[in-house]
């Protein structure tokens, strides 16, 4: 029924429709949910510990038999400078006070740790069908160690090039992310967010340029966004925004308040959230700051000093300082159980293409 069958072939998977990892606000209830609706369900690991991620995977083993996807930044890690760091709480500082708390307290290091050797091993011991990867490819060590255990390997390209690299150097099938993409840039050999093209230029690019299956990212929420995706020559799509809305999300309830209320222009690429763009759901401080800011520490570091901000604001019903990511079709997502809403899209997306072929 679908007019490419690769990648339903190659993950196993009812649908050709990818669940986006999105570190922070989603766990195992949404992937498993994703699954059980016949998508592939992704579970995102650049926040947790190898324990945790192993404690996540067994709840979805035990909840579902499906193939599963474990998501990986892949960062060159940099060190927090204190300077720069000083500099951007004396930045927030009037936030501090306007919000009672103390600039000079101790706050938590940010959290987000590129794939390494123990995530290898966890990947090793849990034999996840498929890995993928943002920000590039581990080293070529570590990448063989995940090809060995049989995992196929997905990776996120922002830019034609950036999908040759990752095909020449062992990704299984390219997700292609236009600038419409919710969260970070999946970006590694550029770092000119003005010139990366749209999904509609971006995807039809890529399928011309390599051999693998691609996967459309960015803007894709709806029936018509799936069957977009396959006329330009995707043979999948990967959708986060559209499942942000789910009840089995870990979304706070400010930030689902935001996500009903989106628009088309509601979303803008930032930097100051964690010092890497990404785009969210604008709010006070990337407005106030940004939303690009040559003071935001380097990735991930800028997190640290706004997670204080993030907690209190929240509590008073605000997401002035919530990193809320989500791309530029937010106001087409729905409130619906996640398996429900993964066989809507498939259903419109099918009856869609049918249309348009008759």
């Amino acid at each position: 029924m679908w007019p490419d069958r690769r990648i339903t072939d190659l993950f196993k998977t009812e649908f050709p429709i990818v669940l986006a990892p999105m570190a922070g606000i989603m766990d195992a209830e949404l992937v498993i949910a994703a699954a059980q609706g016949g998508a592939l369900g992704s579970l995102p690991c650049a926040m947790l510990t190898a324990e945790k991620a192993r404690e996540q995977v067994n709840v979805i083993r035990q909840r579902v038999s499906a193939p599963l996807n474990m998501n990986f930044f892949c960062h060159k890690p940099l060190y927090s400078d204190p300077a720069r760091d000083a500099g951007w709480k004396q930045r927030l500082v009037l936030y501090y006070k306007e919000l009672g708390l103390d600039p000079a307290a101790p706050i938590n290091a940010a959290n987000r740790a590129p794939f390494d050797a123990a995530m290898c091993e966890v990947v090793e011991e849990l034999k996840p069908e498929i890995v993928s990867f943002h920000f590039g490819l581990p080293d070529r060590a570590l990448l063989k160690r995940v090809k060995a255990a049989g995992c196929k390997v997905m990776a996120a390209a922002t830019i034609v090039k950036e999908a040759v690299w990752l095909q020449e150097n062992g990704a299984d099938v390219i997700i292609a992310q236009g600038a419409e993409a919710g969260g970070h840039r999946g970006m590694f050999l550029t770092e000119n967010i003005s010139e990366q093209p749209g999904t509609f230029a971006l995807v039809p690019q890529v399928v011309d340029a390599v051999k693998v299956p691609v996967v459309a990212a960015g803007g894709i929420a709806d029936g018509r966004g799936i069957a977009a995706a396959f006329a330009l020559g995707a043979a999948g799509v990967q959708i986060g925004t559209a499942y942000l809305r789910c009840p089995e999300s870990r979304v706070s309830g400010p930030a689902r308040a935001a996500l009903a209320q989106g628009l088309d222009d509601s979303t803008v690429i930032t930097n100051v959230m964690t010092g890497r763009p990404a785009r969210g759901i604008a709010n006070r401080v990337m407005r106030e700051v940004g939303p690009i800011s040559p003071d935001a520490p380097v990735f991930p570091h800028a997190a640290a000093a706004l997670a204080p901000l993030k907690a209190a604001a929240e509590k008073l019903g605000k997401i002035d300082f919530s990193n809320v990511w989500a791309g530029q079709a937010v106001r087409l997502g729905r409130e619906m159980p996640a398996a429900e809403l993964t066989r809507a899209l498939a259903g419109e997306a099918l009856a869609r293409m049918a249309k348009l072929a008759g």
